[in-house]
């Protein structure tokens, strides 16, 4: 085993922003003149069940890092349904797992001065094999900063269960994408209640746009959807409402929304048209195969607005694209250098490199 200083950054839930903060700190560090190593042990980011993995997070790192270590090493256990399915019928041997883990780590690590480990999932992800975040540092003698969101004060209990959990090996946490209602509530209340506690809080990051959500041609593309219109694909999307009431309805629950994506049946046109005049509209997702009126989309084309078209249901269409923003699917070398410039304005980054 190395003595490579090593930081473990994990997550209290999926989607909050791990891949961009570790690649970033690894980024940050090199600029100090440190020679860093990346690795994600377990890749979950899986566009199939079985184990092929297509994780864009270690291809993200070797690029943007400049590293020429192999995708195995990098990503030892591909934790796919099939694997955990597997590991449950007793045909994956942990201590084998773990001696991977380790022995890909050695490598990496052997000629770097600090390295940089990216969590699966959520902290707890990995258990069936004996192999949580909390195994994953106690195994490669890591320091741990965990990532939090941040809503409202409910969300400091799983801050709190990781915290016992992690124990010493917690250097502190990192609260990404604070919206700016929730940020008086958690300065003013929630970072001096954790630091009561012992637990160090490094920095909150603000929600920001071109980090939070897809735009709508990645949303298309990631869906297989067919572009019924001409209108640009460049807005955002953050969320996913499901209209499934009638017009009237429909339009006052729409003018609530920001940065919205509708998900609806092809064949409902009263809420279409509702959708199309709210103004926190970004794009239309019509399900089932229908093909919208022209009358439809006539008014697409005067507010501007793409329609997209998918063969599935609705229920598969919302699950589809909430797993495509949750999982961040934007992350990309120019993501990395805005969360740098994040991390550097709102966290203390000499404390965590």
């Amino acid at each position: 085993m190395t003595d490579t200083p090593t930081t473990l950054v994990t997550a209290t839930g999926e989607g909050a922003g791990k891949t961009a903060i570790t690649v970033a700190l690894a980024r940050l560090a090199a600029d100090r003149d440190r020679s860093v190593g990346y690795m994600k042990p377990k890749g979950t980011r899986l566009q199939s069940n079985v184990g092929k993995t297509l994780d864009q997070d270690p291809m993200l790192a070797r690029e943007v890092l400049d590293l020429d270590a192999e995708m195995h090493q990098m990503e030892p256990v591909v934790y796919s349904p099939t694997f955990v399915e597997g590991a449950i019928r007793g045909t994956e041997d942990a201590d084998a797992l773990r001696e991977r883990i380790r022995e890909e780590y050695d490598d990496l690590a052997a000629d770097r001065d600090h390295m940089f480990i990216e969590g699966g999932g959520r902290w707890t992800t990995g258990g069936v094999v004996g192999l949580t975040d909390v195994d994953v540092a106690e195994l490669l003698d890591a320091q741990v900063v965990l990532v939090a969101g941040y809503d409202s004060p409910n969300d400091l209990d799983e801050v709190i269960a990781a915290a016992d959990a992690f124990g010493d090996r917690l250097a502190g946490v990192v609260f990404n994408k604070v919206s700016d209602d929730a940020f008086e509530s958690l300065d003013q209340d929630g970072i001096p209640f954790l630091e009561s506690k012992g637990i160090t809080v490094f920095g909150a990051i603000p929600s920001e746009k071109e980090l939070a959500g897809v735009t709508v041609g990645e949303l298309a593309d990631e869906l297989g959807a067919e572009l019924l219109t001409d209108a640009p694909t460049d807005g955002f999307v953050e969320r996913f409402l499901v209209g499934a009431m009638g017009g009237d309805e429909a339009l006052r629950y729409f003018r609530r929304a920001r940065d919205a994506a509708v998900i609806t049946g092809g064949d409902r046109a009263d809420v279409q048209t509702a959708a199309l005049e709210a103004s926190g509209v970004a794009c239309l997702v019509l399900t089932g195969g229908h093909r919208p009126s022209g009358a439809v989309l006539g008014k697409a084309a005067d507010a501007d607005k793409p329609v997209l078209a998918v063969n599935t249901d609705t229920v598969t269409a919302i699950d589809r694209a909430e797993g495509i923003v949750r999982g961040g699917r934007t992350r990309d070398a120019r993501t990395v250098d805005r969360m740098a410039e994040l991390l550097d304005a709102n966290v203390d980054v000499d404390a965590l490199v």
